[in-house]
Parts: C-alpha cells; sequence; structure tokens
C-alpha cells in the first residue's frame, strides 16, 4: 500500500557515500553522528545486507531508541526495488522499516514525555513542517513537507533518512509514540503501518457498534480491518475469492465471509452496508463493492491497484454513496488506535524472523505466504 504523500521537490534527492565512511556520512553538515548496524539494499536488484550507517547524536528534542521489533511492510519491498519509481523515486542505498517498536535510551534535555527505558514506537513519518494547515490540524500525514521514516530527505545530516532495519533510530520526540506495556511487542510493531492504515479510515467515517463493515481482501491489512471493526463493535463481513480463507476470517472476528465470486451470495448483501475497507491492490471490481453500500455508505481504498478502478457514476449518485481513499492517520490519531488496542488487546497476527532471512520473507511476501506480517527480531543484528 502507499503510505504517504511525496512533494515534488523530494525527487531527485539522492546521496552518495564516501567509500570509507558508514553510509549517510555527510561533510557539510556538522551533526555529531554515531555509526549504527542496519540492513541496506544497493540498487533494486541486489537484496538487502549487513553495513553501517550513521545515526545523529540526539538533539534536544530527540528521542534514541534501541530497536527491539520491526515489521515488514509491503511497501518496504515496493521501494527496495524501486517499483513506485514514476511518483516515489528510491534513493539508494536504502535501509527501509517503518515498523518500529523499540526501547528509549537517551533523550535530549527538552524532551519532556519519554526518559531512558520507556517503551517507544514509531511509524511512518519522522518529521513535518508543523506550521502548514494539516499539521495544525493534527493530519502530519498531509504535511507537503512530511518527512518519511525511510527514503525521505534528512536535514539534519543530509542525504535520506533511513528506516527500522536497523539496531537503531532517532527521531523528534513529537513522531515518537508510547506502545502500551500489556501488548505483544512483535506483534504489535505492524501496527504502525498496517494498524493505522485500517484504523483511520473506520475512525473518520464513523464505524461504531451496530454499523455493517465489509472488509475486501483478507492479507496483512485485511485482517488487522477485521480485528478492529470486530473490536469496534460492528457487524463484519469478509469478502474474499478464496473459500479456504473463511475459518481464519472467523477466527479473527468476522461475522459472515462471501465469497466474492459467487454472485447469489454478493446479492444477499446489496445496498446494506454502511462501510466498506477495500484492502486489494490488484485490478478488480470495484462497482461489485460500490453496490453493496446503503445510503450515505462509504467505501474506502486502502490498497493500491496498479491501473485506474472504473467507477460507473450511477453507481454513486443513486444512493449518495462515497467511494474515497486513505493513508496512515496522524500522529494524535496514531496514539488513540494505540490506545485502543491496548485497552482492546488488538494486535497484528506475525511471523517473527531473523533479519538474516528478511530476502527470503520479501519473495514469501510476494507470494502471500505470510499470516499475516512478519516481524523482524531486531536482536538478530547484533550477530552482525
Amino acid at each position: 500500500m502507499y503510505d504517504g504523500a511525496i512533494a515534488p521537490e523530494w525527487f531527485g534527492c539522492t546521496t552518495t557515500p564516501h567509500k570509507n565512511k558508514p553510509i549517510g556520512a555527510s561533510k557539510h553538515m556538522h551533526q555529531l553522528t554515531y555509526n549504527a548496524k542496519a540492513y541496506s539494499a544497493a540498487s533494486p536488484t541486489s537484496g538487502l545486507a549487513s553495513t553501517k550507517i550513521q545515526r545523529r547524536e540526539p538533539t534536544d528534542r530527540d528521542v534514541q531508541i534501541e530497536i527491539l521489533f520491526c515489521g515488514i511492510c509491503h511497501s518496504d519491498l515496493h521501494s527496495v526495488r524501486n517499483e513506485w519509481s514514476e511518483f516515489m523515486a528510491t534513493n539508494y542505498p536504502i535501509v527501509p522499516g517503518h515498523e518500529i517498536i523499540g526501547r528509549v535510551t537517551k533523550v535530549g534535555s527538552a524532551v519532556t514525555k519519554y526518559k531512558p527505558g520507556d517503551l517507544a514506537a514509531v511509524g511512518c513519518m519522522v518529521d513535518s513542517d508543523g506550521t502548514c494547515p494539516q499539521c495544525k490540524a493534527g493530519l502530519e500525514q498531509f504535511c507537503p513537507n512530511m518527512i518519511l521514516t525511510f527514503n525521505s530527505p534528512d536535514k539534519h545530516l543530509g542525504g535520506v533518512t533511513y528506516g527500522g532495519y536497523s539496531e537503531g533510530i532517532v527521531v523528534d520526540e513529537h513522531f515518537v509514540l508510547r506502545i502500551p506495556s500489556n501488548l505483544n511487542l512483535a506483534a504489535a510493531a505492524p501496527l504502525l503501518c498496517a494498524g493505522i492504515t485500517t484504523y483511520s479510515p473506520m475512525h473518520h467515517w464513523g464505524v461504531t457498534k451496530g454499523k455493517k463493515v465489509g472488509v475486501v481482501g483478507l492479507g496483512g491489512l485485511g485482517h488487522m480491518a477485521v480485528k478492529f471493526a470486530h473490536a469496534l463493535g460492528a457487524h463484519v463481513v469478509v469478502f474474499t475469492t478464496s473459500p479456504n480463507k473463511k475459518e481464519d476470517a472467523v477466527r479473527l472476528g468476522a461475522d459472515e465471509v462471501v465469497v466474492s465470486r459467487n454472485a447469489d451470495e454478493m446479492k444477499k448483501h446489496a445496498g446494506s452496508f454502511d462501510f466498506i475497507l477495500d484492502a486489494v491492490s490488484a485490478n478488480h471490481d470495484i462497482n461489485a463493492y460500490i453496490n453493496l453500500l446503503g445510503v450515505n455508505g462509504n467505501l474506502t481504498l486502502v490498497g493500491a491497484p496498479a491501473e485506474p478502478l472504473a467507477v460507473p457514476a450511477f453507481s454513486l449518485i443513486g444512493r449518495r454513496r462515497n467511494f474515497s481513499g486513505s493513508m496512515i492517520g496522524g500522529i494524535a490519531e496514531t496514539q488513540e488506535m494505540l490506545d485502543f488496542c491496548g485497552k482492546n488487546n488488538v494486535t497484528a497476527d506475525v511471523e517473527v524472523i531473523p533479519i538474516q532471512k528478511v530476502n527470503e520473507a520479501y519473495e514469501r511476501l510476494l507470494k502471500s505466504d505470510v499470516k499475516y506480517r512478519f516481524s523482524i527480531d531486531m536482536a538478530s543484528l547484533k550477530s552482525e
């Protein structure tokens, strides 16, 4: 899925490290730095390999975090292989990862919300301008100068930002999040992208107890959507092309499972949904799901099909239906989501892997061979 908007001026930002310096070293910046172990890719075809990068020493407002777990998002794979080059070109070397769980090791003198030893998290953003209308409204994800956790311009060290496939990260306090202590940390990591990507549109469109909610696609995003809709008290219907996913959908919280290729099953639900979350990235008949919406119903797309979807006007006009898109949430909403997960014990279903198996995990991700997200145990990086 597409995790954030990129301002036009960000394209073409490059970093060319000196051959004798760790990745990220820069002569023109005067920021104090330290070396950190990481996994990076040098090209679209090189795969990820062990390296060292530079991290800045914490400034007054910074929090330094030892990374314990980092989830693997499909956008990591897209970025490493430069598959979104038309609108989000990759700058190499790249250190991906934006589903970060860790423990605070050091804080700047002006930091008030965190102290060493605290559990902390970092999601898809590490900075924004803080002054635009979007930032002032708590919608940092729409800031025209938003800085992504990886592959965005690094205003401190030059080059680009490096993500969570690393032993540590340093982030402005405003973009650091609290993790409820009762959550399994490995399973909580995907909440920082997959979690907020599915929670945010449900929050925005008012999914509550008694609403009828559909989830299209039962993968990394879809399985989180089922869990959230169920925890919010909705009647949850999962749409899948795979009859063998029925049992798992019910286990995750679905009240009903519909095989979308069965026209009779689909017809039974026509005009009855308050909200549908579509997490499918392959081309598909979106109109089949729009027709399931009731009056004022909403279908939100969080998958990113490569080709435009055909949306007949009268499917929307006839019942004042809404067709929209969504990405991640702002910092306040992401914290709200994490707190909700703590109260309702919501986490992702994960397979924990060592960092040394990350390239194998990418290949499995392409085959949908995971239930439902990979989470990297970053302790494995210590042996590199």
